[in-house]
């Protein structure tokens, strides 16, 4: 009784079966009293009047003093064919002249008023040598007694209608089962899916049927499905990273300790700094994966103030100065002198240059370039300042271009975590230049090299600052 399409059958039978009712209902009553009246004409037109009338018209040249004649011939004992009948079953006849006037009334409420135009209509004209000379009314109906034909013809036609109606009604509630189905069985669907989807099968998809309202729902159900399998499939790979990154670091302490327990290492300064430069790695890890964690959350805080980009930058790349002379790597800044300041958390921003950085570093071969520009940008949010950091490394394919930024992703997996890092730098960088209200990007082609972009907003003077 409370699923949906039952209730929906129940309302449209219910609103269907009263207006079919109501319907049957005012046909039976137009049809009954045109039917008495159609029937109280024909006893007018039996009582022969409209001879007697137009003949006394002729003879007195008007209409006064015809209730004599009316009264005669209109009365048990008159003549013509309604001799004989009961008076109940006798039409209230109205007579008008050819004005419309009426000059005669059986109940004797109308006279001297006009007839109605429906009423003129309705009425029998009295007509000598082609001139309408009056008219002959029946003005009330419902007091005439139909005989047993005529009641059981009235009967047979009410009948019919009730019996149209029962079958109207019938079909109706067909109508309604039907149409209540076809709204109720996709959300049925909808629901057979969600239900599946929360035990783990996020393969789940329905069929694209029914109105345009269901076919939207479908539509986004689906697209909620699709992003719910992505992350689903996301949230496996990164519990299966978390546990490779964590388990290759925690191996090799355990290997060692093991070694200088059974003796095979000796219990020497040099065997400690490797175990002590694992958990120095095994620590920067569980920071990088808290840091991440706390930023796609949202719950990263900034102190947002207004930041000299160029020094940053320049500091950044004085660190990074000695390892690219070990590799011949040459660096080179370009940034016009009168850049304004960016709004910014002046650390985050110093980690954002650090990590694009040390990644374009990374993968710049022996003898190659990296280079380091800041302009102006303008987008529809405001003016920004654009950083770009370019590299002669072997390129990114197109196809890896969309997981740059995901998390322990490494454009070669050959690389050794200690050559390539756990893959969570630049989906730290994403998520610190989002906080800033930036944008970052990449472009890349393989075998000449990649260049990354991060833009900054300009701090104004009117803003405060955040954290």
């Amino acid at each position: 009784m409370n699923k949906l399409w039952v209730r929906l059958t129940l309302a449209m039978g219910l609103i269907t079966t009263i207006g079919i009712i109501l319907a049957v209902l005012l046909i039976n009553r137009q049809v009954s009293t045109q039917f008495k009246y159609f029937v109280a004409h024909n006893q007018t037109l039996s009582t022969e009047l409209a001879i007697p009338l137009v003949g006394y018209y002729v003879k007195n040249g008007g209409w006064e003093g015809v209730e004599t004649i009316v009264d005669t011939l209109h009365t048990p004992g008159g003549k013509g064919r309604g001799q004989g009948m009961q008076r109940g079953m006798m039409p209230t006849l109205v007579l008008a002249d050819a004005g419309g006037e009426i000059v005669y009334d059986q109940s004797n409420q109308r006279l001297g008023q006009p007839l109605g135009k429906q009423e003129k209509n309705a009425a029998l004209p009295l007509v000598y040598q082609t001139q309408t000379i009056g008219y002959l009314l029946v003005s009330e109906a419902n007091n005439v007694q139909l005989s047993a034909r005529d009641q059981a013809f009235l009967e047979q036609v009410n009948l019919a209608l009730m019996q149209a109606g029962a079958l109207a009604i019938a079909l109706g509630l067909l109508m309604g089962v039907i149409l209540a189905r076809s709204l109720s069985a996709p959300l049925s669907r909808l629901a057979d899916a969600a239900r599946r989807i929360t035990h783990g099968q996020t393969g789940q998809r329905v069929p694209l049927t029914g109105a345009d309202e269901l076919r939207d729902l479908a539509a986004s159900f689906n697209e909620m499905a699709d992003h719910l399998e992505e992350a689903e499939r996301l949230r496996r790979n990164m519990i299966s990273d978390i546990a490779h990154e964590l388990r290759t670091p925690l191996s090799v302490i355990q290997g060692n300790l093991q070694a200088i327990i059974d003796d095979v290492y000796p219990l020497e300064k040099t065997e400690i700094e490797d175990i002590y430069e694992e958990s120095v790695m095994l620590h920067r890890l569980i920071n990088d994966l808290h840091e991440l964690a706390q930023a796609e959350a949202g719950q990263l805080s900034l102190n947002l103030e207004a930041a000299d980009l160029v020094a940053l930058a320049k500091n950044t790349t004085s660190l990074f100065e000695g390892l690219a002379q070990e590799k011949g790597i040459r660096f080179d800044f370009n940034a016009p002198a009168d850049l304004p300041l960016v709004q910014a958390d002046a650390d985050r921003a110093r980690q954002i240059l650090h990590n694009l950085l040390g990644n374009a570093l990374r993968h710049t071969p022996e003898g190659g370039q990296v280079s380091l520009s800041i302009a102006r940008a303008q987008s529809q949010g405001g003016s920004f300042l654009r950083i770009s950091i370019s590299d002669t490394g072997p390129g990114i394919p197109a196809e890896a271009l969309p997981h740059v930024f995901d998390r322990f992703w490494r454009a070669d997996k050959s690389r050794s975590r200690a050559e390539g890092g756990a893959g969570l730098g630049l989906a730290i960088t994403r998520q610190l230049v989002q906080a800033h209200g930036g944008q970052i990007g990449v472009e890349s082609t393989v075998g000449q090299g990649s260049r990354f972009w991060v833009t900054l907003p300009v701090f104004q003077a009117t803003k405060k600052s955040a954290a």
